[in-house]
């Protein structure tokens, strides 16, 4: 039994709504195969995937690598645990409208909050701080339009993916010291220059 009923805001009541009265199938099922996107377990195969690749490939890049990883599998456990203490009906159960706009039903009718898939986009969405401006930018759309498809299918409230996307770049942000000290020191060394 959960510890603490989290009730939607008035904000997210309306959202929730107009998505239910206003959607169709089409939004619905392109939200559906886009919501695969922010899914823990592909993001974690990928950031594993990633993690062998640097391994073998580009062993320089190792602490990046192994921060991608850790924080990919703190914000993998990390929703499981909150939604074990917090009760919280999805937007999808309390609507008959949406269904037959072609809003689906979604995971536990209890675990809408936090969204753990804006978990996992808020801590990547961070992490891409430590990219190039362009990619950093296009990381962060990616990150933002997925995290949106939650709301789309009414699978949360649109509070549970503001707190879960803020709760992950935080989570991404507090790994950093450990898993990219050395990093740091690597930069701070004068570069070599060969002739």
């Amino acid at each position: 039994m959960a510890i603490v009923t989290v009730k939607p805001t008035r904000i997210d009541v309306t959202i929730a709504d107009e998505i239910a009265a206003h959607t169709d199938y089409e939004v619905e099922d392109a939200s559906k195969a886009l919501t695969w996107g922010a899914d823990e377990h592909v993001l974690l195969a990928l950031a594993a995937a990633g993690w062998l690749y640097v391994q073998l490939r580009k062993p320089q890049q190792a602490p990046l690598a192994n921060h991608i990883l850790t924080a990919s599998l703190v914000t993998a456990v990390l929703p499981h645990i909150l939604k074990s203490a917090f009760d919280q009906t999805r937007p999808d159960r309390m609507t008959i409208v949406g269904h037959g706009h072609g809003v689906p039903v979604s995971g536990r009718a209890r675990d809408a909050f936090p969204s753990g898939h804006a978990v996992h986009m808020g801590a990547l969405a961070s992490a891409a701080g430590l990219l190039p401006p362009a990619r950093r930018r296009t990381v962060r759309a990616i990150a933002v339009a997925l995290s949106l498809t939650r709301i789309a299918l009414l699978a949360h409230w649109a509070s549970d993916v503001v707190a879960g996307f803020a709760l992950g770049a935080a989570v991404e942000r507090l790994l950093r010291p450990w898993t990219l000290a050395g990093r740091r020191r690597d930069s701070r060394r004068p570069r070599i220059e060969r002739a």
